[in-house]
């Protein structure tokens, strides 16, 4: 691992995640991470986009909770099951990463759609393509249109997810949850024993769909220590 900046604490800012709350995070920035380095991490509550590895260091809430699937475990539920078989048409392939202008097109078309935000490709490839661990990215295709693309991080027990993003005129197809569904199965196929979901918040709708992937673990930030959720 390489520290490009040691560890420090965040000014408190707004909570993105919860009404009237305030968020703080401890972080650094840091390269060159191999997946023993990246699995510790993940262990231990981090997350991260590019060279920014980050976990919420807040004073007395402790609502932002690491999720992850055990992939050997992970059945779907009923609605996962019609998501998968409405998305049956959905070729998905996993690859390196690599940076193409129709993939920057799909994530500042969702950024604008869903988050009122505008980006621009230098941010973009800053935060998902630095090579900062073994990293892959998922793609979804319909009709060999490019629909969706996920960003992937590889340790060495398991696979995390970083982000994912999709071509809006394909929600209907429910692909955030077909995205999570089949990189599960992916990383089961590679032996890997954990999909991270990354931070799951009590009261936050847009990330009630996390809990919903079962058997899954939480990380209990109190004892360090992730117990069945």
């Amino acid at each position: 691992m390489n520290i490009i900046q040691e560890p420090q604490l965040s000014d408190f800012s707004a909570c993105p995640y919860l009404k009237d709350e305030e968020v703080r995070f401890e972080y650094f920035f840091a390269s060159e991470l191999d997946e023993h380095e990246l699995n510790e991490l993940l262990k231990s509550g981090w997350r991260k986009f590019g060279l920014y590895y980050f976990r919420p260091a807040c004073l007395d809430c402790r609502k932002c909770i690491p999720l992850r699937i055990v992939t050997a475990e992970y059945r779907p539920s009923k609605s996962q099951r019609r998501v998968i078989k409405k998305a049956s048409a959905i070729d998905v392939k996993f690859t390196p990463l690599h940076y193409r202008d129709e993939i920057y097109e799909i994530y500042s078309e969702h950024s604008i759609h869903r988050f009122g935000k505008y980006t621009t490709p230098d941010d973009f490839i800053a935060t998902f393509y630095a090579r900062s661990c073994p990293s892959i990215q998922s793609e979804y295709y319909y009709q060999d249109e490019l629909a969706a693309v996920g960003f992937i991080d590889r340790s060495g027990e398991s696979l995390s997810s970083v982000y994912f993003v999709y071509k809006t005129s394909f929600q209907d197809f429910r692909l955030g949850t077909y995205s999570v569904i089949k990189e599960i199965e992916y990383a089961l196929a590679l032996g890997l024993k954990y999909y991270y979901l990354g931070y799951y918040v009590p009261g936050n709708r847009s990330m009630e769909y996390k809990n919903r992937f079962n058997p899954n673990e939480k990380f209990e930030w109190n004892v360090n220590a992730w117990i069945p959720g």
